[in-house]
């Protein structure tokens, strides 16, 4: 895989889903990944929490102990299943070196996990986020991971993020999958919302669903590496230790806000409002955590 300097790859659609063309191009190895019973899957759609639940689960798994937790960059302590860019070891490389239990991070819809997960029973932590915060974070961090195609102006990529024409496909689908996946299989279906509004009462959602207990002290050492403020600032958790052609970190930092009702700061009311007619037709009747994509009682989308 080689990229030119300043290109930037148009997506690659695999069984219908556009992704990262360097993803695609690893696919049928990925397709072929042979996971373990005890192997964690953390799942999102992207810029839904994924970066906040894996640092909380490698805490849980390293006994509470954030100084374990410095023991390398977080892509290598809970790697990127479908990763793969040029001059860069792949998710799959990575999670071959990497001891049991694994903790698996991935975006991928329902239908393109590896079917040897199911197969194996394996659990699975899926975090949706109000889609109109995930679109806001997905544009800026379009625009400083160039493996992306140029996001274009705003009002253009969120046309395509409603379109499903991003990397992943559509959130609506994407979230749905993963809802109804639910019912007959193991997985945790979490809210970023949630997770910042009471997030001891997720942690031990968190730790109930995978059968671990914390030594004393162990939440209070959990919420304080893994608040936004303190991932933010550390190197082994903020992605600045990937090279500038995968994330340019002058462009936008990967942890940007970590913000709920960001949207605000950025949509127009005509595009709030397009926003919440697309998601009451595309979710209509749909059963799963909340969303609630209304606008927060007292604020207004930006006008403009």
């Amino acid at each position: 895989m080689e990229v030119a300097s300043g290109e930037r790859p148009a997506l690659v659609p695999v069984q219908g889903i556009p992704l990262i063309r360097y993803f695609a191009e690893n696919w049928p190895l990925v397709e072929d990944f042979q996971a373990r019973p005890d192997d964690v899957v953390i799942c999102t759609y992207p810029k839904s929490g994924t970066t906040w639940l894996s640092e909380m689960l490698d805490m849980i798994y390293q006994d509470c102990d954030a100084q374990r937790c410095q023991r390398a960059p977080l892509h290598l302590r809970v790697p990127f299943l479908e990763f793969a860019v040029p001059d860069a070891p792949t998710g799959l490389e990575t999670l071959s070196q990497a001891p049991p239990p694994r903790l698996i991070k991935t975006h991928l819809p329902v239908e393109l996990l590896p079917s040897s997960f199911w197969r194996q029973g394996c659990k699975v932590l899926y975090v949706s986020r109000d889609p109109r915060d995930v679109a806001v974070s997905y544009y800026h961090f379009y625009r400083m991971a160039p493996v992306h195609p140029h996001p274009g102006p705003w009002p253009h990529f969120l046309e395509e993020f409603l379109d499903g024409k991003v990397s992943y496909g559509s959130w609506f689908t994407h979230v749905k999958g993963w809802w109804a996946k639910a019912a007959t299989h193991p997985v945790l279906c979490l809210r970023y919302e949630d997770m910042k509004e009471a997030p001891s009462q997720q942690l031990n959602r968190v730790l109930t669903f995978l059968g671990r207990t914390l030594p004393p002290g162990g939440a209070t050492a959990i919420l304080a590496a893994t608040s936004f403020t303190t991932m933010k600032a550390n190197p082994k958790v903020n992605y600045t230790a990937l090279p500038r052609t995968v994330m340019d970190h002058a462009v936008s930092p990967f942890l940007r806000k970590g913000e709920v009702g960001d949207w605000m700061n950025l949509f127009t009311v005509a595009q709030a409002e397009a926003f919440d007619a697309r998601y009451q037709e595309l979710m209509a009747g749909v059963e799963g955590p909340p969303i609630h994509p209304s606008p927060t009682p007292g604020a207004d989308p930006v006008s403009h």
